[in-house]
């Protein structure tokens, strides 16, 4: 009786030491600890959390991924070393097709380490524009703006971490705030805009008064972080021809984002009006 227990206990005990000394069940182990960590934390995150609760969760994730990688390297550490002897022949061939992987991870810590932006931020990346939702090791995603109108588009953008090492950066983040709106008025050369021009830099500064406090402290916080002169914040008027002989206003305006197609608008409004104003004189003149 006490052999059969014996037997029993020590059977369950190799058992369980095979549990213990098996690669596949460690790995497993350690991907639904973390996973559940992982999991904990952001609901904590999103119960708790009110300002920048998109970083920290950005953050965890990157970290729980990190950690399973370097957890799952070490569990395999031996086998990877006898894999990479095994194959030593196709070293070649397993760069060449893996190339896209290493270039995005590559880009990746280029992103961390560099730090041109952040999470939130408005960038361009090529021909792209958006506000930064997140980054891993394989892609940098896009919330899409419009940058003519400074609004969001509703489409997501998956942009591989290689494209960030092969085109520029831009950090557009001021635009979401203030914008130096620009837009250009073009008619024909039958009236001197010279005329009226006086009154619509008036209309231009009267639309711009109730935030030309603000625009002032902006526009120099702007300038010392870029350690740069831009233009701004008083509003210009540029009068020019295009190259069929009609004349054109480039207006620049500085002006908070949300607000700038709406002073455009005014604008041309005010423009249209002295124009056709001026133009029946000149026919009642004739």
């Amino acid at each position: 009786m006490f052999e059969k227990i014996s037997s029993i206990d020590l059977s369950t005990n190799a058992f369980f030491q095979a549990l213990i000394h098996s690669n596949s069940v460690l790995t497993i182990a350690l991907i639904l600890v973390l996973m559940s960590s992982k999991i904990y934390i952001l609901k904590l995150l999103q119960q708790k959390g009110k300002s920048n609760k998109r970083l920290k969760m950005n953050i965890v994730n990157n970290t729980i991924t990190i950690l399973i990688l370097i957890g799952i390297f070490n569990i395999w550490a031996d086998e990877f070393h006898e894999f990479a002897i095994s194959i030593a022949a196709f070293v070649v061939a397993i760069v060449i097709a893996t190339r896209e992987f290493i270039q995005c991870f590559i880009g990746f810590l280029y992103i961390v380490s560099s730090r041109p932006f952040r999470i939130g931020d408005w960038i361009q990346v090529g021909d792209y524009y958006g506000e930064v939702h997140s980054i891993d090791w394989a892609k940098l995603t896009l919330l899409e703006v419009n940058i003519d109108s400074y609004e969001y588009t509703g489409k997501t953008l998956y942009v591989p971490n290689s494209k960030l090492i092969t085109s520029s950066i831009k950090n557009l983040n001021f635009l979401k705030r203030y914008a130096m709106h620009h837009f250009t008025i073009t008619r024909d050369g039958s009236v001197n805009p010279f005329i009226f021009l006086d009154e619509l830099y008036e209309k231009a500064h009267g639309y711009c008064a109730d935030f030309n406090d603000v625009a002032i402290r902006y526009n120099q916080l702007i300038e010392n972080r870029l350690d740069v002169h831009i233009a701004g914040p008083e509003p210009h008027i540029q009068v020019a021809t295009s190259d069929i002989g009609d004349t054109q206003l480039i207006f620049t305006i500085f002006c908070p984002t949300e607000r700038a197609l709406e002073i455009e608008q005014c604008l041309t409004g005010d423009f249209m009006r002295l124009w056709f104003e001026q133009q029946q004189l000149i026919k009642q003149n004739n």
